[in-house]
């Protein structure tokens, strides 16, 4: 890379280009879709596209306020949204309804989620044209057009706030220099390098809205961390003035790249075992995520040198500033005192943070789940609006009703006379259940399809789709109400619809996680055994990521289902976490900590290897890398807030549990807790077999040579 240091960096500037301009087009692509294939909800949804010729994904509900309208002047306004209706393609009106002073109606076309989002715009103007001023769009497209702008908002506000508080802590941490500049190079190149390839993913696979945000505020912040820790090590390695440039840069590479490296992997691994869930929602996340990491690592151990060549001895040096990290004695620094009061009383260390730990982590049985939230979005939106109008004068669940589809199996099998009764039958069945507003049922078009096989029955629930209620109510509908039914042989009978495919989405990406976490901590313990050279630290820190996260869920709930400092952050006050953040939420964190150990661990085993004993290796370990991954962790938050500030609930929910759990672990789990684990295990701690050490394809230092190993 040093050698070829120019063709480095213009490729670079190449892909960063090509990321640019793919950033540019790819909102567009993205979509909001909550779908789950071979599910109940995907099936009935299915014989609603190809049999009713309806779409719960793109279909819109269009809605008009009236005041003492008569029957004729309320025909009037059908007419108006009819005609509107057909200027988009394939538009139609399905159901048409006047209740309290309000008349909506759903507009269905056959199109995508992101292509119905796209033609939002030309349904307002048709309504406007058509004498509907005062006509709201609301419904799935209505919501992602609606949204798309906020998040773009946030994004570019998040990215400023985020480059200006890691600025300033970079300088704090390494003064004024031109290294300070390396570091957003790098992050530049990764996020445009990852932009690409998930611009290239669009248009093959379903990628969600939220994924440049993701992207760009969570590769910022993994990029920035990676150089940081190769520059400083890089400004160590190049303090001794008889050490060339080109060498400093080789050692720099073979110790904290090859830390990189393996921290890099680490990452990739949890977020790859998002690729395992059969949710293509949940799999668009990984996949993006996944690049993140990888871009991450080929610009740390290709621009990074290429740069660092170009800056040489001068470029690090800090003038004026000369921040936290300025050439000292790392032996009389704060992270070795810390390590020394830690080594002295390690049992003491070890009960207060698992009791500390454990208390923040118990409000996990708080948790509760959601598909998504309609209601906590930004309120200023059109697509808000007429929700909440909706929801005041109809009720929450008229915009998301429940559709069930009864499949007769043969034509005209819902005609006959059995098939009325049965389906009148079941509507009052439905009717008890005190989470039903209304039950919607008939004979013609549109609750029967043409062919007259299939028949609807549309529910309306009292509480907003996602909520525990509606959840509830979906499983009652099948589990008890309609196998409670006798319909003739080879009748069927699917529950569709938002709520349904919401309860189906959750239960099969929970289905799927423990298969995650499994999978997750089964591939970062083989790369950590390599790492590492030991069984004992990895098993070690597999289960301190597993610390980590449960202290994230349980920081999550208390922010924002029990509110403690909601008004100070700005967020969201609400009773659930959107479903995919937990899941994701696991997958990154689990990477990120994985992070902080093998540069923490990496050192100590340096030290350690090269002959100190456990204690004197934890010391110089921590001493040496304690500041630079509290710096990083820093940066992190730094970088995470420009989700936090945002105004949506779902990256708010994934920002505040990064960021903390980022803290937790650089702070207490790895700063507090491994060092004290790894005192009470003493020798213990390098224990590598002779089976293991060929197995890995590695030499271990032998324990023997060592005493007691403290």
């Amino acid at each position: 890379m040093i050698k070829r240091r120019v063709i480095v960096i213009v490729i670079w500037i190449g892909i960063t280009i090509a990321g640019v301009f793919s950033a540019s087009q790819l909102t567009g692509l993205l979509t909001t879709s909550l779908t789950v294939p071979g599910t109940d909800s995907a099936q009935a949804n299915a014989i609603l596209v190809r049999d009713f010729h309806e779409n719960v994904e793109g279909t819109f509900t269009v809605v008009v306020p009236f005041t003492n309208a008569t029957t004729v002047g309320i025909a009037a306004l059908e007419a108006k949204i009819s005609t509107a209706a057909t200027k988009i393609p394939t538009g139609s009106v399905s159901e048409e309804r006047a209740v309290d002073g309000v008349l909506y109606a759903n507009v269905n076309t056959s199109l995508n989620l992101e292509r119905a989002a796209n033609v939002t715009d030309s349904l307002r103007n048709a309504l406007h044209d058509a004498g509907l001023s005062n006509a709201l769009v609301t419904g799935p497209p209505a919501l992602q057009h609606d949204i798309t702008p906020v998040l773009t908002s946030d994004l570019r506000r998040g990215e400023v706030l985020a480059l200006v508080l890691a600025l300033l802590l970079l300088i704090a941490v390494l003064g004024i220099c031109w290294a300070v500049v390396i570091p957003y190079l790098v992050a530049g190149a990764t996020t445009a390098g990852t932009l690409s390839v998930v611009y290239l993913l669009a248009h093959h696979f379903l990628m969600v809205l939220y994924v440049p945000n993701v992207v760009e505020l969570i590769g910022l912040a993994l990029a920035i961390d990676y150089s940081l820790f190769i520059v400083h090590r890089f400004r160590a390695e190049v303090s001794d003035e008889k050490v060339s440039v080109d060498d400093a840069i080789v050692a720099t590479m073979r110790s904290a790249g090859k830390a990189v490296v393996f921290s890099g992997f680490a990452v990739a691994i949890g977020l790859a075992s998002l690729l395992i869930v059969p949710v293509p929602f949940v799999r668009s996340l990984g996949a993006a995520g996944l690049v993140v990491p990888l871009f991450s690592l080929s610009a740390a151990l290709s621009l990074q040198p290429a740069l660092l060549s170009f800056l040489g001895r001068r470029g690090v040096r800090p003038s004026g500033v000369r921040g936290l990290m300025a050439h000292r004695d790392v032996a009389t620094g704060l992270w070795a005192r810390i390590a020394r009061g830690v080594i002295a009383r390690p049992l003491l260390v070890l009960v207060a943070t698992t009791v500390v730990l454990g208390g923040a982590t118990c409000s996990v049985f708080w948790l509760q789940l959601t598909p998504g939230s309609v209601t906590a979005i930004p309120h200023n939106i059109q697509a808000a609006k007429a929700l909440t109008l909706v929801s005041s004068r109809v009720g929450p669940g008229a915009i998301t009703p429940i559709e069930i589809i009864i499949d007769t199996g043969r034509s005209h099998g819902a005609a006959t006379g059995t098939a009325s009764r049965e389906r009148l039958a079941l509507a009052k069945l439905i009717l008890k259940n005190p989470e039903v507003a209304i039950v919607a049922i008939g004979h013609t078009v549109p609750f029967v399809n043409p062919t007259r096989r299939y028949e609807q029955i549309l529910v309306i629930g009292r509480e907003y789709f996602g909520s525990v209620g509606s959840q509830h109510l979906v499983t009652v509908l099948r589990d008890t109400t309609i196998p409670s039914m006798t319909f003739p042989e080879g009748t069927k009978a699917f529950v569709g619809g938002a709520p349904a495919q919401g309860v189906d989405f959750l239960n099969t990406v929970y289905g799927a996680f423990p298969w995650i976490v499994l999978l997750a901590l089964l591939l970062a313990y083989l790369v950590l055994a390599r790492a590492f050279q030991s069984l004992v630290l990895p098993l070690i820190a597999v289960l301190l990521d597993l610390v980590t996260v449960g202290v994230a869920y349980g920081l999550l709930v208390v922010v924002f289902r029990f509110g403690v400092g909601s008004q100070i952050l700005g967020t969201y006050h609400v009773s659930q976490i959107e479903g995919w953040v937990p899941v994701f939420l696991f997958a990154m964190l689990f990477g990120l900590s994985m992070d902080y150990e093998v540069f923490i661990v990496s050192r100590i085993r340096e030290a350690w290897h090269n002959g100190s004993s456990t204690s004197e290796a934890i010391i110089d370990g921590l001493a040496n890398t304690g500041g630079v991954v509290t710096s990083a962790a820093l940066i992190m938050v730094a970088a995470l807030s420009g989700m936090v500030f945002g105004h949506i609930a779902g990256l708010q929910e994934l920002g505040v549990g990064l960021a903390f759990g980022v803290l937790v672990d650089a702070l207490i789990v790895r700063g507090l807790l491994l060092p004290s684990v790894m005192t009470l295990l003493g020798a213990r701690n390098w224990w590598l077999p002779a089976r293991a050490q060929k197995a890995l394809r590695v030499t271990a230092r032998p324990l023997e040579n060592q005493g007691n190993g403290q």
